[in-house]
């Protein structure tokens, strides 16, 4: 099988692993706040770029910035993400606090990691669609056997298959974040 394959398939698990990172769960994550970008010195950069986001407490995320002057705007940069979070500012940074999620805020969680599953799905069909012509070309030009033909299909659904276990068991661990 073509490594470009298994490249490709492992870039699809790798993006939905990053979008499921970006789903808040009951548990505060820096992950959460990858997707905010500061106007900072006339030009937006990551947040992770103008302060340093950890873990103050299960529901809390702690900003300290590097230049006390970049906190309102990373307040404001926050704030327009609407990611549905109060904050607080002190001498030292901010405080980005999550409230509780409510069940039919979970629900539409879950619906979106499901909705993020099945575009991962179809990426990775789309990958298998891919390899299968391609396989399929070098046999009519001659350059694969009939039986190399069956063997590199094979291993191509047989990759295939792995990954989808791998996406659905991404799926499983998010689901269960989302139920605790």
């Amino acid at each position: 099988m073509d490594t470009d394959i298994q490249k490709k398939l492992d870039e699809t698990k790798t993006w939905l692993q990053q979008a499921y990172a970006s789903i808040r769960t009951g548990q505060a994550s820096p992950a959460l706040l990858d997707s905010v970008k500061v106007e900072s010195y006339g030009s937006f950069m990551p947040l992770n770029q103008v302060g340093t986001v950890g873990i103050e407490d299960a529901r809390t995320l702690r900003i300290s910035v590097w230049d006390n002057s970049q906190i309102a705007a990373i307040e404001k940069s926050i704030r327009d993400a609407n990611l549905g979070v109060s904050l607080s500012a002190d001498s030292s940074g901010l405080r980005v606090i999550f409230p509780e999620l409510t069940s039919e805020r979970r629900d539409q969680l879950l619906k979106l990691a499901k909705s993020k599953l099945e575009d991962a799905r179809i990426a990775v069909r789309s990958t298998r669609d891919e390899a299968m012509k391609h396989i399929e070309k070098e046999n009519k030009a001659g350059d694969l056997s009939d039986d190399g033909m069956f063997t590199q299909k094979d291993a191509v659904q047989t990759a295939v298959s792995a990954i989808n276990a791998q996406l659905d068991a991404v799926f499983s661990h998010k689901q269960e974040e989302l139920k605790k």
